[in-house]
């Protein structure tokens, strides 16, 4: 006869995963700590995300290790900065621990204002900030008209795979559309191997399966793809094809969030993202961000 652990083990357990792959994956620069020579532990240490959270160290070894301890949504609160969480990966902790968000719109912290004036000096490049799992997370004007018009979806809309599969002013602005998805979904599958228990990497699965029968079909080929660059054509509505470079700068570690540009690959097509940028610039700015 097999015994199953009791929900609350299996809820400390994700939890101390959880917060284990969330401090390895941040590095000492990102929250303004010094490396040091003798540094051997990936990412913070336990000390060190106690010290930014304001928490004991003991206190928090105990989380890490599964210990049946109550935490508050201040502490969690605090941790959730510390470990510069967004806005998806700080749900799932208040989940994981039972309890209510005290902010539940707090912004992300990987958008930060230095990053959306970056993304504003850019223009008329088009530039977006996304996450591992697709969402695009803030975006310029200009990457606004790119493939559709963002700024007229709902938050919860604004993910690439999403859009790709489901939204027809998107798939009619991408040449060779079969191609693209087949590797997009292969991008997809081999960033959510690290997060195949999360509840929101689980949720967008699941909306995938079911509002798509060519990704049930992409996905069933078990291909995977690292990501990387390449050259892209689209087809965009306003001011026609663009031939441009797509390129990533990692905001972190390589399964954090990125920053994704797509400078023009040749004379006309600079040419038509100033023109596309001068028809996003007549409209009130927006500089989107999820959860606005």
């Amino acid at each position: 006869m097999t015994t199953m652990a009791p929900e609350s083990d299996i809820r400390r357990q994700e939890l101390a995963g959880f917060l284990r792959s969330r401090r390895e994956r941040i590095t000492p620069e990102q929250v303004g700590l010094v490396r040091g020579r003798r540094r051997r532990t990936p990412g913070l240490r336990r000390e060190e995300v106690a010290q930014l959270s304001a928490v004991g160290v003991t206190w928090y070894t105990w989380l890490e290790q599964a210990r049946d301890i109550q935490v508050s949504p201040q502490v969690l609160d605090a941790l959730a900065r510390a470990l510069l969480l967004d806005r998806s990966e700080r749900s799932h902790l208040f989940a994981l621990s039972g309890a209510t968000d005290p902010a539940p719109g707090t912004e992300c912290p990987s958008v930060t204002p230095a990053l959306r004036t970056l993304l504003e000096q850019l223009e008329p490049i088009p530039a977006c900030v996304q996450n591992s799992r697709y969402d695009i997370l803030a975006y310029n004007r200009t990457y606004g008209r790119l493939l559709c018009d963002l700024d007229a979806l709902p938050p919860e809309d604004r993910n690439c795979m999403i859009l790709a599969f489901t939204d027809a002013d998107w798939r009619a602005s991408v040449v060779d559309l079969p191609e693209v998805n087949r590797t997009m979904a292969a991008k997809f599958r081999a960033s959510m191997a690290g997060h195949l228990a999360e509840p929101a990497w689980k949720a967008l699965l699941k909306r995938l399966e079911t509002e798509s029968a060519e990704f049930r079909e992409v996905w069933e080929r078990h291909e995977v793809v690292n990501q990387g660059g390449r050259t892209k054509y689209i087809r965009n509505a306003e001011v026609g094809l663009l031939h441009v470079e797509h390129t990533n700068l990692w905001l972190g570690p390589g399964s954090g969030p990125r920053l994704v540009s797509y400078p023009p690959a040749d004379a006309v097509t600079r040419e038509r993202l100033e023109r596309l940028w001068s028809l996003a610039a007549a409209e009130p700015p927006s500089y989107g961000t999820m959860g606005e």
